[in-house]
């Protein structure tokens, strides 16, 4: 997870503390876990989490209006009273009602609250680090320019207003097009060698949720998981970062903990083999926060053939609001740095009698059937493979 260029920038005469190990480690958790029969409660608990969320959206918008009200009954009493003395408001006053603003868009960017299924208490949903004000006004004024410039070419090829706006979006960049831009996505693999596993287990496990923790790390865990059905004994992780230079400030700061050292050298032990991918989500489907439904996870994963993925985009954004009516995802992304071309689904599911249940619930919802007929042809190679959550895991 960690470059050799972060490694370096330890100091050489730093004191490091010795991992605990010990000789008996806890069962590595399996498919054999999961209870026959278990799609009410899975449903109940999903019913639960929709719920909650739905909610924490209707209080946040509620306090957001609220917010709003009143900075603007504000100034205009403020505007009122300068009118009322013969004078225009002054800098003062509109350097205020501005800073007012900007106070009250940074506080809605950093405080995301979403119910948590399973014990009913408000957690920090993913995607909730804060944003810097400045950046977000940048992207602003950039997506405002760009929306303003016609494609050289539309007057000439494009007649059509569909045309039109597709040159538009060439104009963009994928990342643009696609992704919500405030949050970068890592997905790790480790092949972990057999004998080995429930010792690795051990070792991530009191890792990775500490330094999910620790604030200045600026890292949140979506989750971790075991593959089952697949390529077994690897193991999935993904992490969420504020943008790229979330992603340095955490590798540097994790690499600076007394105790990296010792644990990379024991990870290396255990595995043969790792593989990083640096990704962001897809605009139309937020990750979720963490949550507790149980059962078993699918990651689906999809090599296209270049120059798709606008398109895989596009149907999708169809396909998902069919699907979400009989399954529950978890996220979907695209690779921006590693396997190109790539896009992850993650599903979450009772069990695999449930999930051949919902797939095929799936054809009788409208739009869905359409949704595959386009999107297979933009498919070069595939891959499934069904997970069980670790632990640890904040979506499990």
């Amino acid at each position: 997870m960690l470059t050799r260029r972060a490694l370096l920038r330890l100091s050489s005469s730093s004191t490091l503390r010795t991992l605990s190990t010990t000789s008996s480690y806890q069962r590595t958790p399996s498919l054999a876990d999961i209870e026959p029969n278990g799609a009410r409660t899975f449903d109940a608990r999903q019913k639960k989490f929709r719920e909650g969320i739905k909610e924490a959206q209707a209080a946040k918008e509620k306090q957001d209006s609220q917010s709003a009200n009143a900075l603007s009954s504000s100034y205009r009493s403020s505007a009122s009273s300068n009118r009322g003395s013969g004078g225009a408001p002054n800098a003062q006053d509109a350097s205020n009602a501005s800073s007012s603003s900007a106070s009250s868009d940074a506080s809605s960017s950093s405080s995301s609250y979403m119910q948590e299924a399973g014990n009913g208490h408000v957690v920090q949903a993913l995607g909730s680090l804060a944003t810097h004000t400045s950046e977000a006004a940048r992207e602003g004024a950039q997506e405002q320019e760009t929306s303003k410039r016609k494609g050289a070419l539309s007057s000439l090829i494009y007649g059509t207003h569909e045309g039109q706006q597709m040159d538009q979006e060439i104009e963009k960049s994928f990342s643009q097009v696609l992704a919500r831009g405030k949050y970068v996505h890592s997905i790790v693999f480790h092949s972990v060698k057999p004998k080995h596993v429930d010792e690795y287990v051990d070792l991530v496990g009191s890792w990775y949720p500490k330094m999910a923790k620790i604030e200045k790390n600026h890292v949140n865990l979506v989750g971790s998981w075991r593959t089952e059905v697949g390529d077994c004994d690897t193991f999935v992780h993904i992490w969420e970062y504020q943008r790229y230079h979330g992603y340095h400030a955490s590798l540097h700061s994790i690499a600076s903990h007394p105790d990296f050292l010792a644990f990379d050298r024991k990870l290396k032990s255990l595995i043969t083999n790792k593989q990083t991918s640096l990704m962001q989500e897809f605009s139309f489907w937020p990750t979720t926060p963490p949550r507790q439904l149980g059962g078993c996870f699918e990651l689906r994963s999809y090599t296209l053939h270049p120059g798709n993925l606008l398109e895989w985009e596009t149907h999708w954004r169809k396909g998902l609001r069919a699907r979400r009516e009989v399954m529950e995802g978890v996220g979907a992304w695209f690779v921006q740095i590693g396997d190109l071309n790539t896009v992850h689904h993650l599903w979450q599911f009772a069990d695999l009698e449930e999930r051949k249940a919902r797939r095929e619930m799936s054809w009788g919802v409208e739009g869905w059937g359409d949704t595959v007929h386009k999107t297979v042809p933009l498919i070069q190679t595939m891959k499934s493979r069904v997970l069980v959550a670790m632990p640890w895991s904040p979506v499990a």
